[in-house]
């Protein structure tokens, strides 16, 4: 038996499908990644209907009823629970954070072969109900596991990609806000590459507005925006989910709001850039590896790949970082 919820508003709060279909988003594993991504695609009206799916029946069912007993409080919608892959049958957007879980000081890499084995026993289950959505990955590695899993599945590279570093794109953007006095909303900066300790800044193509990082000169301490300070803001954001891990055992709240985003940006076909984690092929020279870009991400999935202005150290990195990834996907027989 699911925990549900009936509806209380109009169903025209919600992006429908061609057939005027209300939406449906699925997420796999409610665990607190999957758990709060669930809190946050209802309170942002994400969908008309979230389902949670995990093998734990009475931990799933009670994060759907706790979620459900405060729809009073948001947008119209539905949420239930199950440990049966039918209640994702027809979803629109399949999320899958389902994975090892990374303990204190355990870089993303070493939860590679443990995590695409639980995606070797899922995902045959999860194609057969839902074979036309959108499938997201969020369990680490990510970039890893999205390429093993394309490979699994033979899903095409528009349909199924990672969340990669949405989540580290924001910490960057966070924290050259604080340096500089600006709202993260006028920040216009990535890191793409790995999601994990190989990632890159890409500062080269880094603005404010419309002015170049490089030339922003003054920070709000009177320091100057050099190459020092770069260099320990992104140390920091690697840094980020291992200092969050440490002290509370999981990142949630931060990957539930950048993961909505994203779900959002396919429902609504959005047409939005994000720094998601796909299939490339001669981007930068890197091929047949998954790993972020910035990417036009709709409702078909990911479209274009665009490749910013990039430094020589940057293409260097990047390259590195591939090479990095694709070791370990060919080490897992992928």
């Amino acid at each position: 038996m699911t925990a549900q919820t009936p509806t209380n508003s109009p169903e025209s709060l919600y992006p429908t499908q061609g057939d005027n279909r209300p939406t449906k988003v699925a997420i796999i594993g409610a665990g607190a990644v999957g758990s709060t991504l669930a809190y946050a695609c209802v309170i942002r009206g994400v969908a008309r209907e979230v389902v949670l799916q995990d093998i734990n029946k009475e931990k799933v069912e009670a994060e759907a009823m706790d979620i459900a007993h405060g729809i009073q409080f948001t947008p119209a919608a539905s949420v239930a629970g199950s440990d049966d892959v039918e209640i994702c049958r027809d979803a629109d957007v399949v999320v899958i954070t389902a994975g090892a879980r990374q303990k204190p000081g355990q870089s993303r890499l070493e939860l590679a072969g443990a995590t695409v084995s639980i995606m070797e026993k899922i995902l045959p289950g999860l194609t057969s109900v839902a074979p036309n959505a959108i499938y997201i990955m969020v369990a680490n590695p990510v970039d890893v596991v999205t390429y093993a899993s394309l490979k699994m599945t033979g899903l095409p590279a528009n349909q199924m990609f990672g969340s990669g570093t949405v989540l580290d794109s924001s910490r960057l953007r966070y924290l050259v806000s604080l340096h500089t006095g600006t709202a993260v909303q006028n920040i216009h900066a990535y890191i793409a590459g790995e999601h994990g300790d190989s990632e890159v800044p890409l500062w080269a193509s880094a603005e404010i507005g419309n002015v170049p990082l490089s030339r922003w000169g003054k920070t709000v301490s009177g320091g100057e925006f050099d190459a020092d300070l770069r260099a320990k803001i992104g140390h920091e954001v690697m840094e980020s989910a291992y200092h969050i891990i440490e002290g509370k055992g999981s990142t949630n709240y931060a990957v539930g709001l950048a993961v909505s985003r994203i779900i959002a940006a396919v429902l609504n076909d959005e047409q939005r850039v994000l720094t998601v984690s796909t299939l490339l092929n001669e981007w930068a020279g890197i091929t047949d590896v998954c790993m972020s870009t910035p990417t036009i991400v709709g409702r078909n999935g990911v479209g274009r790949r665009l490749l910013p202005y990039l430094s020589m150290d940057e293409r260097d990195a990047l390259t590195s970082s591939a090479i990095r990834l694709r070791d370990v996907a060919r080490s897992l027989g992928y």
